[in-house]
C-alpha cells in the first residue's frame, strides 16, 4: 500500500522526514516528493506550498502519479473556537471553503453547483485517531475546518467564518485536499495543531509557534501511520 503524508510548508513535514532513515527525492510538476519504505508500506511525503491551488496540485499528484491509497495531512491552523488554544490538536470531521462565494446566484457560501458546502473526512481514520490520542495521553478535539486563500488575522472575519460555517478552525489547504480525495475516492485524514487565534496577533503567534505546533501534529500523524501499516 502507498500512503501519502502532506503538509503545506517545509516546517510541517520536516519532523516526519527526520523520523525516516532513508528516503528518495523525486522532482515532479515543480515540486519535491520524498519516497520511503516504512513498516512494510510505501510512504510518499510532500509539502505543497501555501494555498488551495498548490495543495490541489500536490494532492492530485500524490494520488494519481504516486498511487496513494490514503492521504494524511499534518499542519497548523488558526483557532476559531474558544475551546482551542495554541498547541491543541484538532481533527477535521468536515471541511469547507470559506472564501468560495457565488451567493449572487442564490447559492450559500462555500457552494458551487454539483459540489457541496462540506466534504466529510474518513470516519475510519478518525476512529484510529481516537486510539492514538488515548495512547499519547492527548486531548484531541474534532470539528469543522474552514479553508481559504487568506491568512486570517482579523477578529471580525474569523467570527463570520465561525458563524457562517460552524467552523472551529481555519487554514489554507484542507478543503481543497478534501475535494480532490473525495473525487478520487481516496480516504483522507486532516490533523491541525493550533498555532494562532486568527486575530490581530495571529502573525506574531504563527511565527512563534509554527515549529512547535508542527512537531505536535507530525508526531501524531506518524502514530497514525504506525497503526495503518499493521
Amino acid at each position: 500500500m502507498t500512503l501519502a503524508i502532506m503538509g503545506a510548508m517545509p516546517e510541517e513535514i520536516a519532523p516526519i522526514l527526520e523520523k525516516l532513515e532513508n528516503y528518495k527525492t523525486t522532482n515532479y510538476a515543480g515540486n519535491r516528493y520524498y519516497e520511503a519504505s516504512y513498516n512494510g508500506i510505501k510512504l510518499v511525503i510532500a509539502y505543497s506550498k501555501i494555498g488551495k491551488v498548490f495543495s490541489t496540485l500536490t494532492a492530485t499528484t500524490l494520488c494519481e502519479h504516486f498511487g496513494a491509497k490514503k492521504l494524511l495531512f499534518s499542519g497548523v491552523a488558526g483557532a476559531i473556537s474558544h475551546k482551542l488554544k495554541i498547541g491543541d490538536l484538532i481533527v477535521a470531521t468536515q471541511l469547507t471553503q470559506h472564501d468560495l462565494d457565488i451567493t449572487a446566484f442564490g447559492h450559500p457560501f462555500g457552494y458551487v453547483p454539483e459540489g457541496a458546502v462540506f466534504v466529510e473526512a474518513d470516519k475510519e481514520m478518525i476512529e484510529i485517531s481516537k486510539e492514538v490520542a488515548k495512547e499519547m495521553g492527548k486531548s484531541v478535539q474534532e470539528g469543522i475546518i474552514a479553508t481559504g486563500d487568506q491568512f486570517v488575522a482579523n477578529e471580525e472575519r474569523k467570527n463570520w467564518i465561525g458563524e457562517t460555517f460552524g467552523a472551529d478552525a481555519l487554514e489554507m489547504e484542507g478543503a481543497s485536499v478534501a475535494v480532490v480525495c473525495d473525487a478520487l475516492d481516496v480516504p483522507f485524514f486532516i490533523l491541525r495543531a493550533i498555532s494562532d487565534a486568527a486575530d490581530m496577533d495571529a502573525s506574531f503567534s504563527f511565527d512563534e509557534f509554527l515549529e512547535t505546533s508542527a512537531v505536535e501534529s507530525a508526531e501524531f500523524v506518524m502514530r497514525m501511520v504506525d497503526k495503518l501499516s499493521r
